[in-house]
């Protein structure tokens, strides 16, 4: 008698099991999960200035070498090495002794000659002498007069002034050297640093794909300031003036198949010297009917072929393959691959395989740099 009990508790036990998998099992059945919630973006044609980078570096907008154009030694340095210097302003005085005695002797002889034409102009009135000798008096004044200029120059260039206003280096000769009039080897240079000059390379393939772009209408110029370029130094900030183009050079360097640029920035905090590395963007065109997608939408596959997924007519995902031209901040530039009105996917692509139900929302561009720039904030 005490086993008939134990028996019928493992037998209530066993069925209440089954009636509980019978249960659950369903309850499965009936249950169906929703679509995938999906976040979207409809694709609208929009004009959008296209842009290139060219590497270039800077130089001076002014550049003078400073020389003696008389011989002598220097006596004085006038000026501080690196310091701003004005045009004019005395850089070197070189020994005037020399020069003082040769414009007082070509003075003294000009006296001379003065007096002695003027003699000879009143003798020549009263027919004292003859023509020919009053005209070799008159010609030996003039040319007394010439001397007595050049010694005048001479001596003035004695004092090496400033040809331009700006940044002075360093001085190649020191007090007490010898220096002789037009030497090879400059004293000084200064450079003139506002505005600053920027030199681009541009490559002729570059050149005849644009020109291309714009007989085919692709791009247009129309109303479109060419002549504005940004900079971005080598450390990539941005330069915060704006610069403008002055030429396009006509030639192409037969080493490197390309054309030199040249733009001016103005430079008034110095912030560009001689001689840096840069990047200039410059504008190209208006791309009247551009398509963009954000970045964070493309995927590709392991070909490196890139593609998105889009939602249909009927709110099923498809993956569609595109064709990319470059990054424009942070979207990419669709050439082919998508037209206007197509919805594409930006968040939950992992969630979706293609021909699945999708619940598309729009995509909340501002919500999702929100969220990468709190994500950020969390790795810091």
């Amino acid at each position: 008698m005490s086993r008939f009990p134990q028996i019928l508790v493992y037998g209530v036990i066993v069925v209440v099991f089954s009636l509980a998998a019978a249960g659950c099992g369903n309850n499965n059945e009936d249950v169906i999960l929703p679509p995938p919630e999906v976040a979207v973006v409809t694709i609208e044609q929009q004009p959008v200035v296209m842009t290139t980078e060219l590497p270039g570096r800077t130089s001076s907008y002014l550049t003078a070498e400073v020389r003696p154009q008389v011989s002598g030694i220097i006596q004085k340095r006038l000026f501080t090495e690196g310091s701003d210097v004005e045009a004019g302003q005395p850089l070197f005085q070189i020994d005037p002794a020399l020069f003082e005695a040769a414009l007082a002797r070509a003075e003294a002889n000009l006296t001379t000659l003065e007096l002695k034409a003027g003699r000879m102009q009143r003798l020549l009135d009263n027919k004292a002498v003859s023509r020919q000798a009053y005209d070799d008096i008159t010609a030996a004044l003039k040319q007394a007069r010439a001397e007595a200029q050049t010694a005048r120059i001479n001596l003035k260039y004695t004092t090496i002034t400033a040809p331009i206003s700006g940044r002075i280096g360093r001085s190649s000769v020191t007090v007490g050297a010898l220096v002789t009039a037009h030497q090879p080897v400059a004293l000084a240079t200064i450079r003139q640093l506002d505005p600053m000059y920027v030199d681009v390379t541009q490559s002729t393939a570059d050149i005849q794909r644009l020109r291309l772009l714009l007989q085919s209408g692709e791009l247009t110029r129309n109303n479109t300031d060419l002549q504005s370029v940004r900079l971005v130094l080598g450390d990539g900030t941005p330069y915060p003036l704006t610069g403008t183009l002055q030429f396009r050079d006509v030639s192409v360097d037969p080493t490197t198949g390309s054309v030199i640029l040249r733009i001016v920035f103005p430079n008034p905090g110095e912030i560009l010297l001689p001689g840096m590395f840069v990047r200039a963007v410059l504008k190209e065109g208006v791309n009247e009917k551009a398509i963009l997608i954000p970045q964070q939408s493309v995927s590709r596959n392991p070909k490196g072929e890139p593609f998105v997924f889009i939602v249909d007519e009927e709110g099923k995902a498809q993956l569609r393959y595109v064709t990319l031209d470059r990054e424009i901040g942070t979207s990419w530039l669709v050439r082919s691959g998508l037209v206007p009105d197509e919805k594409v996917i930006v968040e939950g692509m992992l969630r979706v395989t293609p021909g699945i139900g999708v619940n598309a929302v729009p995509f909340d561009e501002e919500k999702a740099d929100s969220s990468a720039e709190a994500a950020d904030r969390t790795k810091q």
